[in-house]
């Protein structure tokens, strides 16, 4: 894999990454809810969904849902479902930042590891995740060299691009929420919640490509 190759990767993945989706909406919410630092734990989970799912890709679970209709059904409707519990709980938020800011630290650990939680599933259920790295990553491999070296470098990349991404996403979010005053985590939760539950029904309606 040469240098060109791989910041050409990188260039593609920071487009896709940065365009908002599930994890993105989680990270500008979590920011402004919990800011930067409690959000860590679900950037961590953000970028650990990426190794999971490069790995699988490599291993052939990207192939198995593009093959399987049952499967891919399977995931998908898991993934809709998550999404939209989700949403529905940020649509009913009707707490203010200090309430939100209040209710964390009283959680302590088992906050951050429901942020970190939320992050990995939702990305680790979302069937067009594998589909898409199933496309995405064989464009960058070398058949002629060693396969897992290049899938490890490319998940490494994608990772840190993802974990930039998070962290001024949930930058984003803190300072919106400063800017709206007290009320700016309930209203940044109504907004991210209507979205993902557009993204829920659109899932439920993604179609696997025929083979």
């Amino acid at each position: 894999m040469t240098l060109v190759t791989l910041l050409a990767f990188a260039a593609v993945a920071f487009i896709g990454i940065a365009t908002p989706g599930p994890t993105v909406l989680l990270a500008l919410t979590n920011g402004s809810r919990y800011g930067i630092s409690r959000a860590l734990p679900g950037m961590v989970g953000a970028v650990l969904s990426d190794f999971v799912l490069i790995g699988a890709v490599a291993l052939g679970l990207g192939a198995l849902l593009a093959a399987s209709e049952f499967w891919f059904t399977v995931v998908k409707w898991l993934g809709a479902a998550y999404l939209a519990f989700l949403g529905i709980q940020m649509l009913r938020s009707t707490g203010t930042l200090r309430r939100a800011l209040d209710d964390t630290q009283a959680a302590g650990r088992t906050t951050a590891r429901a942020i970190f939680s939320k992050s990995l599933l939702v990305a680790v259920t979302n069937p067009k995740g594998y589909l898409f790295f199933s496309a995405f990553l064989p464009q960058f491999i070398d058949p002629s060299a060693p396969q897992t070296q290049q899938y490890a470098l490319l998940a490494l990349v994608f990772a840190a691009i993802d974990f930039v991404v998070m962290f001024g996403y949930a930058a984003l979010g803190s300072q919106a929420v400063r800017l709206l005053k007290t009320s700016g985590a309930a209203w940044l939760d109504r907004i991210c919640g209507g979205a993902l539950l557009a993204l829920a029904g659109s899932l439920a309606f993604y179609r696997r490509a025929a083979s």
